[in-house]
């Protein structure tokens, strides 16, 4: 009798891998099950685990296919399975045809002698995925990306000044992981979407790239909001972003992307950009489109002393500015209409955007 090994992180178990051990077990008479354990998500999946360890042993040992049932033994992202290997001396280890590291597994297996063999996925049910559940269970099948106005880089700890403020605001069209309508590396926030769609603390993902929190905060917040700078998210108000609906913003794409971590160490008038982020904080105190214009351009002033080359003037502006971290990617316009903004979408490169509050239809 063969003897079959299979792993995964069975976060949340569903069809899909009830079918995969059914097939895995056909190819032998024995059928172990190693899931990954709470160290091993979180460090390959930057999540903590949907079900407590002792839960998912118990709904996996239940399926009529399985034999044993065994918890990552060793901590790594991708092998947390090799002591289970030397020790239980499996005649056959099985992955499914998707499986990143079948390359990878597929060496292992013949160091240490053992059959590989990559099994086609059937989907004899609707096809799902545990990030899938997870985002449906969280409301995070979609979410907004973001504009930053003001006080960019003082949300990195490291910039943090005491008495400072960073002001931006959720946008629409929103994401989700089959539908992207905008450029990647646009300076939007992408990568704390990308986090947070997939189910991570997205916070904690953008601190690990060296970056800011301000991304991740305000795509789950919504809304026009005020933040303090400093070392966390911290939401000093939030408004309805009434100032902004009806057709007063407009995003212009560069022609070449950015990466924002490449761009941390840049020299940059961090008092400028203090003052831009209190002049933004007042214009939402006030809801005064002209002042938020000010901060912009101020804003702006601040991104041309770091070396960024100067956008193209649409009529009628009110104020523009790169977002992100800059030097490509997106820029945003302001406008005092929607006529005037409308006429400038004609541009090519452009893209109209609205402000995104959670709950709300604007």
């Amino acid at each position: 009798m063969k003897k079959v090994f299979v792993s995964g992180t069975y976060d949340i178990l569903h069809a899909g891998h009830v079918q995969f051990f059914e097939d895995a077990k056909r190819l032998g008479g024995h059928l172990t099950v190693c899931f990954a354990s709470d160290e091993v998500l979180k460090m390959y999946k930057g999540r903590e685990p949907s079900l407590p360890a002792d839960n998912k042993k118990v709904l996996i040992g239940s399926l009529s296919c399985v034999d044993k049932v065994v918890s990552s033994s060793d901590l790594h992202p991708i092998f947390d399975f090799i002591t289970h290997l030397k020790n239980e001396k499996p005649d056959i280890l099985a992955v499914t045809e998707d499986d990143k590291f079948k390359d990878k597994k597929k060496d292992l297996c013949a160091q240490l002698g053992i059959e590989f063999a990559v099994l086609p996925k059937r989907n004899l049910a609707t096809p799902v995925s545990t990030t899938r559940i997870l985002q449906h269970l969280a409301g995070k099948e979609r979410v907004p990306l973001r504009v930053d106005f003001a006080g960019g880089w003082l949300d990195v700890p490291r910039f943090a000044r005491p008495g400072s403020f960073i002001v931006n605001c959720a946008i629409s069209p929103l994401v989700s992981s089959d539908s992207w309508p905008y450029e990647l590396s646009g300076g939007l926030g992408g990568s704390a979407a990308h986090a947070l769609l997939a189910i991570k603390n997205g916070v904690s993902s953008e601190l690990n790239l060296g970056v800011g929190w301000q991304d991740p905060a305000v795509i789950e917040e919504t809304g026009l909001c005020v933040w303090r700078s400093g070392k966390k998210p911290v939401l000093d108000f939030k408004m309805n972003p009434d100032i902004l609906l009806g057709g007063r913003m407009l995003i212009f794409y560069t022609g070449k992307g950015h990466y924002t971590p490449d761009l941390a160490k840049l020299k940059r008038d961090f008092d400028l950009i203090c003052r831009a982020g209190k002049t933004a904080r007042d214009a939402v105190i006030k809801s005064d489109l002209s002042l938020l214009a000010r901060a912009i351009s101020m804003s702006y002033r601040a991104q041309l002393g770091e070396g960024m080359e100067k956008l193209p003037d649409f009529e009628h502006c009110l104020a523009k500015k790169y977002l992100g971290g800059g030097h490509g990617g997106y820029a945003l316009y302001l406008f005092a209409d929607k006529a005037h903004r409308d006429r400038a979408s004609k541009r090519k490169g452009t893209k109209k955007i609205e402000p995104y509050l959670k709950g709300e239809t604007i």
